[in-house]
């Protein structure tokens, strides 16, 4: 199978690079600035050479976007949107032009399209949209509209003979440095590990080789088409993700802190509060209900897992 993975020089591209590298498929990232072999370069906005790779692909998996890790500042949330929305309709583009189009093209999306909610789980079929809920900061609504735009943006690329997903992930926990694990294995490591405004806020995740294999079983699933989201079953509050964080490493105790000091962190750590207190109570409905089944479902085992090979990698605890 020939892969071809744009914006996929990040984390979750990592992940998948390796994954299917491994299992001896084709592999082609398209990055602003490529230094390997199998790097192609592009700039995510117009239709270039690269649009070559896509032709006689089998599938197209789009990540491209500017990073959330970042101040949600009126600038930066702007940029998030103009990437997001113009590189998916660059990818759609090329994927038009082509005389061998792929069968599927798999489009990054977010979790947080949905409402911040604590009271039932967000699927597919019922899930709540976000925007606008009651106690939420107004500005949250726009990572909604980014992420609806982000859809859309898929959904209007006239690719009559492309199988059209939208990955609509939680956050990827993987033992890579400088991933989402590190940072809160970081964050418990130092002590800083407890609730944040109280911990009742829900976290979904996914096990980076769940999200492998989720992957792989979309792109082999021809009746399965719209968005489908990727995130393991078992949702949880901030304050039992990381206590079951804190016990796989080792760690008994782990200061709260409440909003006010998670605003100050965030702004310190160059990122936003929204990422720590907004409840994600996502599930992965059609996944289940066309067969899926996950290999690591429950957060205490997964983050058990994530914990031993972070200290294999690293040769032993420090």
């Amino acid at each position: 199978m020939k892969a071809v993975i744009p914006g996929g020089t990040g984390q979750v591209g990592a992940i998948l690079d390796r994954a299917l590298t491994a299992a001896g498929h084709d592999v082609v990232i398209l990055t602003r600035r490529p230094r390997r072999e199998r790097e192609v370069g592009w700039d995510g906005e117009t239709l270039g050479a690269w649009a070559e790779v896509v032709d006689g692909s089998d599938v197209v998996i789009n990540l491209a976007g500017r990073s959330v890790s970042c101040r949600y500042t009126e600038a930066n949330l702007r940029a998030m949107m103009d990437s997001r929305v113009r590189s998916a309709q660059v990818v759609g583009e090329a994927i038009a032009a082509a005389a061998r189009p792929p069968k599927v093209w798999l489009q990054m999306s977010t979790a947080t399209v949905y409402a911040h909610r604590f009271d039932a789980a967000n699927d597919e079929a019922a899930g709540l949209v976000g925007g606008g809920e009651p106690g939420a900061p107004a500005y949250w609504a726009y990572s909604v509209e980014i992420a609806k735009a982000w859809e859309a943006a898929q959904e209007q690329a006239r690719t009559p003979g492309t199988r059209k997903v939208a990955l609509r992930s939680a956050m990827v926990m993987s033992p890579d440095r400088e991933g989402v694990f590190d940072m809160l294995l970081r964050l418990a490591r130092l002590g800083l590990g407890g609730p944040v405004a109280g911990g009742a806020q829900y976290v979904s995740w996914i096990h980076d080789r769940d999200f492998v294999r989720a992957v792989e079983f979309l792109v082999q699933r021809d009746d399965l088409t719209g968005p489908v989201n990727l995130a393991a079953p078992a949702p949880l509050p901030q304050r039992a993700f990381m206590r079951a964080l804190r016990g796989a490493w080792g760690i008994p105790v782990g200061l709260p802190a409440t909003r006010w000091m998670a605003e100050l962190g965030a702004f310190v750590l160059r990122s936003d509060t929204e990422l720590l207190l907004k409840s994600r109570r996502v599930v992965p409905g059609r996944l289940l209900e066309a067969g899926f089944t996950f290999e690591h479902g429950a957060w205490p085992q997964a983050a058990g897992d994530l914990v031993r090979r972070v200290r294999a990698e690293r040769r032993g605890p420090n």
